[in-house]
């Protein structure tokens, strides 16, 4: 029986769960569908595009070498499916389970209504730490742990390809009609790089990851850069963890002990994410505390908006964070959280206006962090602590020399730098604000006061606390623990920062 690869966010061959199992039942077919759909939606974006596009390349490559080349069709997914199977014989479907938007939910669940009533098997099987149909999320950090226990799979030592198919172009961002956009920095996709990465940042850049992380200056460096990796799958999460206790055994020297360790623990909160998404697919749109819905005007101000994405909202470390969002497509995970919380608390914009544009900037966007990391911010899961960062903090620790803030923002190149992050205290700010660099969208200790009592407030209505426990058993990691793989053994595991998509 001739078997159907269907390839989605697993752009590898290494690792690869689905391609395995396909491969022990017969001749295989690969195939990517490109989905105009999915690239119209409104968090999709070039800067994805292409770092896919090229990641699809070198698997194209890698499974030509196995004996069966990529397929790449573009179309509507049933569609696609549809003809491929009716053309060539295929009896049988495998790919991977995939937590994503609530579009792709309905585009599988589209594929699963026609599958069963073509006759067509399909199966689904788990490629990371998150568990589908989860009874109970007390169980969840032991049933990770045995995923990643099991270790990675080898590639297949071949593939019989089924024969006689057009492997079929990849298209281009103007061939999907995708909006123009400039990343000048963004990272290359393909799984070189991925490989690349590990290796530098477990031997050499990632020693001071535990300090060095909390700054867009020194993370650039000492982060891994990972995230867009897992994000599209050209590495999994299982042979970054696995590649990670190899290193750790070595007993690496100072330094290095408490970094490594730190980043396993982020390996952990982000399948823990992923999974507050796979348990409730509506994150996306429905604040998780029902209480939370209307706290925030639905109609959006379209002009702080705007200016967020911008980077012209007067708030330098803001601004200069965003700006380099967009030139880059990566943010390290504190400076994320810093910009989703002054536009969601100062400037009081709707979390879910915020989702989309943001997602678009970020080459490493994963929906089961993006989302569930967006609430928590906002202040709308009831069972977290709230947060609300000072910008102005954050930019005299998290840029002390003021290099970052100048590259991206050059109109405060005359602003002395003891007013660099607050220039509106600047004697010369007369001939500045509101002419070269916009004055402050709004009053910082004011608005995050403001946003403070709101959100609070919230917390002493009739019922809320009756929904906490509910919500607790259902998305918590488990009494504070990830599962050994995030802390060790028996170890709680502290909740770290909000980060979005990590950052790792």
């Amino acid at each position: 029986m001739n078997v159907l690869v269907w390839f989605k966010r697993d752009l590898r061959v290494a690792d690869h769960p689905a391609l395995t199992l396909a491969a022990g039942l017969g001749p295989v077919l690969p195939v990517y569908i490109v989905e105009p759909d999915l690239w119209r939606q409104a968090d999709a974006s070039g800067r994805q595009w292409a770092f896919i596009g090229e990641s699809l390349v070198e698997l194209r490559d890698a499974l030509g070498a196995l004996g069966a080349p990529l397929v790449v069709r573009v179309g509507e997914a049933v569609e696609v499916l549809d003809k491929l199977c009716r053309l060539h014989g295929i009896g049988h479907i495998v790919s991977h389970e995939e937590t994503g938007t609530l579009w792709t939910f309905a585009r599988d669940r589209a594929v699963a209504d026609w599958a069963r009533r073509s006759g067509v098997a399909w199966t689904e099987v788990p490629q990371q730490g998150v568990v589908r149909r989860l009874a109970a999320r007390s169980d969840w950090g032991a049933r990770r742990d045995a995923f990643l226990a099991a270790g990675p799979l080898p590639v297949p030592a071949g593939l019989t390809p089924v024969p006689g198919v057009e492997p079929g172009a990849i298209p281009s961002a103007r061939a999907l009609k995708l909006a123009e956009d400039r990343c000048p920095h963004r990272q290359a996709g393909g799984r070189a790089q991925g490989l690349v990465l590990t290796e530098s940042f477990l031997r050499v850049r990632g020693q001071p990851y535990r300090a060095a992380m909390s700054s867009p200056v020194s993370g650039e460096r000492a982060c891994s850069r990972l995230s867009p990796h897992l994000a599209w799958g050209t590495l999994s999460g299982r042979e970054v963890a696995a590649a990670l206790a190899l290193r750790m055994a070595d007993r690496p020297g100072a330094g290095w002990s408490g970094s490594l360790a730190s980043f396993r623990s982020r390996l952990a909160w982000r399948d823990h994410f992923i999974q507050k998404l796979e348990t409730r697919p509506d994150l996306e749109v429905a604040c998780l505390h029902p209480a939370y819905e209307g706290l925030r005007p639905r109609e959006t101000d379209r002009a702080r908006l705007s200016a967020w994405e911008a980077g012209q909202t007067g708030i330098p470390f803001v601004d200069a964070c965003l700006r380099y969002l967009r030139a880059t497509g990566w943010l390290n995970f504190r400076m994320r959280s810093m910009v989703v919380s002054v536009a969601a608390q100062h400037l009081w914009l709707d979390w879910r206006a915020l989702g989309a544009p943001l997602a678009r900037m970020f080459t490493d966007y994963e929906p089961g962090i993006h989302w569930p990391q967006l609430q928590m911010q906002a202040g709308t899961t009831g069972m977290n602590t709230i947060r609300i960062y000072n910008p102005v903090k954050q930019g005299q620790e998290q840029d002390p020399t003021g290099a970052f803030t100048r590259r991206w923002v050059p109109e405060l190149a005359e602003v002395p730098d003891t007013f660099l992050q607050e220039p509106w205290r600047w004697s010369g700010a007369a001939g500045l604000l509101g002419r070269r660099y916009p004055e402050p969208l709004v009053d910082l200790a004011a608005a995050a006061r403001a946003a403070r009592e709101a959100v609070y407030a919230v917390r002493k209505t009739p019922g809320f606390r009756d929904e906490v426990p509910r919500l607790v058993a259902a998305l918590a990691s488990g009494q504070g623990r990830t599962g050994q793989g995030a802390r060790g053994r028996g170890r709680r595991a502290k909740p770290v920062p909000g980060q979005l998509s990590l950052g790792l």
